[in-house]
């Protein structure tokens, strides 16, 4: 994980960016600027799965690995497109999302703050409760910590577990 992730200095952002870095996010879909996402909501494997496939690199096989780590992960995972990003879910409810922007995925938790440990990523406007990650490249995917959470999140009552 990066710095970014684990809390430590969450609020500085790099100073400057590659030349690189600013040529991608001249081309970058308008969901990936911060802005409402051309992807229309819909329930499936297939709307996911073209979500992704539209995201540029390394924002796809970021997704792409946590797509495949879900399906390995959790049981009768269930997949829709929701406000421009991914979603996942088993049970009662929708558990977490994944969602390319600028430079990172956010790969957000809803009730968040109840997964131990709790992921460091606070989002703005997902919920008081939802934590998440915000993975900068492939290697800043943990998947030992992140199937944990799957799991945890999943078996949440009313989130992915049965209603009490």
């Amino acid at each position: 994980m990066t710095s970014r992730e684990l809390g430590k200095g969450e609020a500085e952002k790099p100073a400057t960016r590659t030349a690189a870095h600013a040529d991608a996010a001249i081309t970058l879909p308008e969901a990936m600027t911060g802005r409402a996402s051309p992807a229309k909501a819909a329930v499936g494997d297939k709307p996911v799965f073209a979500y992704i496939a539209s995201l540029p690199q390394p924002q796809r096989v970021i997704a792409e690995t946590v797509d495949a780590l879900a399906a390995k992960t959790l049981p009768n995972l269930q997949r829709s497109v929701k406000w421009g990003m991914s979603y996942y879910g088993v049970g009662d409810g929708w558990c977490f999302s994944c969602g390319g922007f600028a430079g990172h995925v956010k790969l957000m938790f809803i009730n968040g703050v109840a997964l131990d440990p709790v992921p460091p990523v606070t989002p703005v406007g997902m919920g008081k409760s939802t934590r998440g990650v915000e993975l900068e490249s492939i290697e800043d995917i943990d998947e030992h910590q992140i199937a944990a959470w799957m799991k945890q999140v999943a078996s949440v009552p009313g989130v992915g577990g049965k209603k009490r």
